[in-house]
């Protein structure tokens, strides 16, 4: 029988739960303590007393919650209710004013455009999701779309509130920020490995990442973690101000650590002013970062200026000019990709830039090599370019020992010794073997099998690699008439491995035609690209038929796109390939026909509110069949609002505009009426 709690003992805990969230905030995210360690020790052992005492005190939000649950037997997935995108980069002033020219033209404005200007800081991208002003979930940014349920882990970090300290906040917030470690914490962290043997982490991020996906809470409660947030994501039932900045001021108002760092320029001169400031005091910075990020401070103007594909128009990253160092280059080797290309690649001697030993390094093609003018024995300049990709810059020629030679690009493909061709007007040369080439045939499995494509779990390259050099594999068809056995002769793979993966198999057959379409690997068609194809022709045979000019004629398509598309379904081994493909059991829903004919061309829609049987991308990709825009405002433009639980601000908006509102069951009713399957 559940103990009865007097109401001085709840007030109690009420009380402490105010004292400890508040002397949290002041320490760990203001940096300005009021609470002295010992008095804090003290509140916190008298919460944890009373809940001992009295279990029903315990809540979601306690501040002696962060720590505790059992651990995790594996992540699992969360789907962003908004993608998390990606930025652009810029590397020099030029670029940076480019990119403010284009944001002009776009608004037609010869105004000076406002910046809000954050350092961006090198961790790991989180989406934190809470609902009444209390943490739900946590999730990595993954590939934009899906990422990992980290919530146990990110309960753990002192900057996350679990409960914000307003009353004022929105009924659903999702908040976007990054973990990190800072330098201190690092250091002391890669301090302890060495004093028990154990090996260190190699740079903050990479320890960042690596606490972030300890299954067991406790370990990553040991981690110096920090949150520092940057923007919302979905809002439900409350506003936010119209400026980024004011955003970020009122999430810090409501518990979260901001950049203190953060500024707003009026014009592209004072972001190139602030930009050169930060670089300045960037090896002071308690924390790593390799850029600045600024976004058009108005949320208005954003909203005019909207997205690219996996990037938003209205922010860019202006990074640090990458770490270089010097070092040898031993040799060149030449390696194929999927679409024939051949890249030379600089085998270096290991030289450590960027926080990792690097001894391969990107020479791009044939036009690099001859602009670096770049021989094997030169000393060379490498560059972790974005901090990632190792290439070579420049060649310090006064070092160039008697002995260097020139790089010879291969007449034959390093692979199936097919002839190497280089098209006029393209820098690269490709193997012009096809599939017959097993490097282009490996590669064009993988793509068919990545998860942005058919998505088959178990495919991993290892496994591919054995299936082609074995003989077993020949084409991205025959991956569906595998069989056990050979599966479970190849080299640590079991029955059951063996199993799982026909199973998969068996899954990917059912998709869509935009990833059909993407997995065929295709030059230039990426994930966009595909689904503008399918939406405009409806249907395969269609799009096979199409030449140039009607391919133009698609969202995003011009003339080299056209091309390559075009060309593609002239091939006949590609015909019977996706002939083989339909044979062996792979099938899709036909999309809508070309915008004419959708149902909805032409309207806008807008989600609020809670969905309890469709997710929001869902009803968004069923309503973007039916040919409608689906927007995050409601205004006079918009069309139909589909309001659920908890729908907020967007709902009264659109009674004040008289717009037609649907709930959930009404939108999937005419869903159906419309021929969607759900």
């Amino acid at each position: 029988m559940t103990k009865s709690i007097p109401q001085e003992k709840q007030q109690r805990a009420e009380k402490l739960h105010e004292i400890l969230n508040h002397a949290n905030y002041q320490y760990y995210v203001l940096d300005t303590p009021d609470l002295p360690d010992a008095e804090y020790d003290r509140c916190l052992r008298e919460l944890q007393a009373l809940e001992s005492e009295y279990p029903a005190l315990i809540t979601s939000d306690s501040p002696t919650q962060r720590v505790g649950a059992e651990p995790l037997a594996a992540f699992t997935q969360i789907r962003h209710e908004m993608p998390m995108l990606s930025l652009d980069n810029a590397f020099n002033d030029e670029e940076m004013e480019d990119f403010d020219r284009r944001i002009r033209d776009r608004l037609n404005s010869s105004e000076p455009v406002e910046y809000a200007c954050e350092p961006k800081l090198d961790g790991i991208a989180v989406s934190l999701l809470y609902r009444n002003g209390i943490l739900e979930r946590a999730a990595t940014r993954g590939d934009g779309t899906v990422g990992e349920d980290i919530t146990q882990n990110v309960r753990t970090i002192y900057s996350v509130p679990l409960k914000l300290l307003a009353e004022d906040v929105p009924a659903l917030l999702e908040v976007r920020g990054e973990i990190y470690m800072p330098k201190a914490g690092f250091n002391a962290l890669n301090e302890r490995a060495r004093e028990v043997g154990e090996k260190g982490f190699v740079n903050p991020r990479n320890a960042a990442a690596g606490s972030l996906r300890q299954l067991d809470s406790r370990i990553t409660a040991q981690r110096p973690l920090e949150l520092c947030v940057y923007s919302v994501g979905v809002v439900e039932g409350g506003e936010l101000p119209e400026r980024h900045s004011a955003v970020l001021e009122l999430l810090n108002r409501w518990g979260f650590r901001i950049n203190s760092e953060m500024a707003v320029a009026k014009n592209i001169g004072e972001c190139l002013e602030y930009y050169r400031s930060l670089g300045e005091k960037r090896a002071q910075l308690p924390y790593d970062i390799d850029g600045i990020v600024f976004k058009v401070n108005s949320i208005p103007l954003q909203r005019r200026l909207g997205f690219v594909a996996r990037a938003p128009r209205w922010a860019t990253a202006y990074k640090f000019p990458a770490q270089e160092e010097m070092t040898r280059l031993l040799d060149v080797e030449f390696q194929v990709g999927r679409t024939g290309a051949v890249t030379p690649v600089a085998r270096l001697e290991p030289v450590f830039v960027g926080g990792v030993t690097v001894s391969n390094a990107t020479l791009h093609n044939r036009d690099e090599i001859a602009r670096l003018g770049v021989k094997v024995g030169d000393t060379v300049i490498i560059r972790r370019a974005g901090d990632v990709i190792p290439q070579v810059v420049s060649v310090v020629e006064s070092r160039r020992p008697d002995d260097a030679r020139d790089i010879e690009f291969p007449a034959h493909c390093p692979v199936c010794d097919s002839p190497v061709e280089a098209t006029p007007g393209e820098a690269v040369a490709r193997c012009s073997g096809g599939l017959i080439c097993s490097a282009q045939r490996k590669q064009a499995i993988k793509h068919f099998a990545s998860r942005k494509a058919l998505d088959i779990d178990g495919l991993g390259d290892k496994i591919v690699d054995q299936l082609v050099d074995e003989g077993l594999l020949n084409s991205v068809s025959g991956l569906y008439h595998l069989s056990l056995e050979p599966l479970m002769a190849l080299e640590r793979m079991g029955e059951k491995s063996a199993q799982n993966l026909l199973d998969a198999l068996e899954k990917s057959k059912s998709t869509t035609l935009p990833k059909f379409l993407y997995a065929l690997g295709i030059r230039e068609v990426g994930e966009a690209t595909a689904r503008n194809l399918a939406r405009h022709f409806g249907d395969l045979d269609h799009l096979m038929q199409a030449d140039s000019e009607a391919l133009q004629q698609v969202e995003d398509v011009g003339p080299v796109v056209a091309h390559y598309v075009a060309e593609f379904f002239e091939q006949p081994h590609n015909l019977e390939e996706i002939e083989a493909l339909k044979q062996a059991g792979i099938h899709w829903k036909a999309e809508v026909q070309e915008e004419g004919s959708q149902p909805l061309a032409g309207q806008t829609w807008v989600l609020t509110g809670k969905l309890e049987t469709l997710s929001r991308s869902e009803a968004k990709d069923y309503l973007q069949r039916l040919g409608a825009k689906v927007a995050g405002s409601v205004s006079a433009n918009t069309h139909t609002v589909v309001a659920g639980p908890g729908a907020g601000s967007k709902l009264n908006k659109a009674r004040e505009l008289e717009l037609p509102i649907l709930d959930e069951e009404a939108l999937m009713e005419m869903l159906r009426e419309q021929g969607i399957e759900i």
